[in-house]
């Protein structure tokens, strides 16, 4: 009998890669998906077809225990989130609606549908926020910098609890940045690759962006879904950092992404005149706009994922370089 799998989140980033993989190893994909008078299902384009989606909300308890009681999946993956730190000001409460509090929804659902039901929780790299060590490992103390990592914190401790309270088979994978093709436009690195192209290209005047300082910890997306899938595998439930162990800055996200390109950067403060491509150096104009600044920035993020690989196996496949080539040669592809 084959496996059953639901997915929150499964029209994003992570949870169309992981109804991927999932199909290739043999699973049916059930996803859930908000009631919306637009469906945004883009990136479920080539698997739509062969999974199957069931409205349900994880703002809604009932919604979530029907979901679970109709389909009695072997395994969910809750990937769903309010996941824009930015936005997380802008809508605290919404965020720890969705993103903190909905996590508790669905492990109640199971604690009341059945037990057996493996749960794997998406933690984040946000919860180090103001970090307390270098590199952050599954031992490093949570100093959370935003709505946002504040949310994924609850999120993490009451998948902790309900696996030591009700021995329910409850994971996080505290998982750092992982970036790729389907990354949402609001992201710092799409908006990167992005806007670049469509400067480059003449569709835009400027690419304006906030810190250049903060460093992150950047993977593949495609590669940590795999050690999603891997957590819910094991003999016994752990939480396990997962990250490349290598960290750049957002400056050095620019400048390869312009390399890629075929040109470099021309930087410009708030207010000037000139935009797009610099007609006497060919430089891309990238312009620092303080109004993209975080309340409170999380300056680095670098994780120690050793026990990942020592215990599932897992390895990032794709490193930052190509990482930086795939997302901007797609975007070059999609607006040429």
């Amino acid at each position: 009998m084959k496996k059953r799998a639901l997915i929150t989140g499964i029209t994003g980033q992570d949870g169309s890669y992981l109804a991927e993989l999932l199909l290739a190893k043999g699973y049916n994909v059930y996803g859930l998906e908000r009631r919306s008078s637009t469906k945004n299902r883009v990136n479920l384009r080539a698997i739509e077809n062969r999974i199957t989606l069931i409205s349900g909300d994880l703002t809604d308890q009932n919604s979530i225990t029907r979901v679970l009681a109709d389909i009695k999946p072997h395994e969910v993956y809750n990937v769903a989130a309010q996941s824009f730190v930015k936005e997380s000001w802008d809508q605290p409460e919404y965020t720890a609606n969705v993103t903190g509090s909905g996590a508790l929804r669905v492990l109640e659902a199971i604690r009341h549908v059945d037990r057996k039901i493996k749960f794997y929780q998406a933690s984040s790299s946000e919860m180090f926020g103001k970090v307390q060590a270098t590199p952050q490992n599954e031992q490093t103390p949570f100093y959370p910098r935003s709505p946002y990592g504040v949310a994924k914190l609850f999120a993490h401790w009451m998948t902790v609890n309900y696996r030591e309270s009700y021995g329910i088979f409850a994971v996080s994978g505290i998982l750092f940045n992982h970036e790729s093709e389907r990354r949402g436009i609001e992201f710092v690195t799409r908006k990167i690759s992005d806007g670049l192209v469509r400067v480059k290209l003449g569709l835009a005047e400027r690419l304006e962006i906030g810190t250049l300082d903060s460093q992150r910890d950047w993977g593949y997306a495609p590669d940590y879904v795999e050690a999603m899938w891997l957590m819910l595998q094991q003999d016994t439930p752990d939480d396990f950092v997962i990250a490349t162990g290598v960290t750049h800055s957002v400056r050095t996200f620019i400048e390869k992404a312009s390399h890629v390109l075929g040109t470099s950067i021309e930087w410009r403060g708030l207010g000037v005149d000139e935009v797009g491509v610099d007609a006497a150096t060919g430089k891309i104009v990238v312009v620092i706009n303080p109004d993209y600044y975080r309340p409170a920035e999380v300056d680095l993020l670098l994780g120690d994922a050793h026990k990942a690989k020592a215990k599932l196996g897992w390895e990032p496949k794709v490193q930052f370089d190509e990482l930086v080539d795939r997302m901007v040669t797609e975007d070059l592809k999609r607006l040429s």
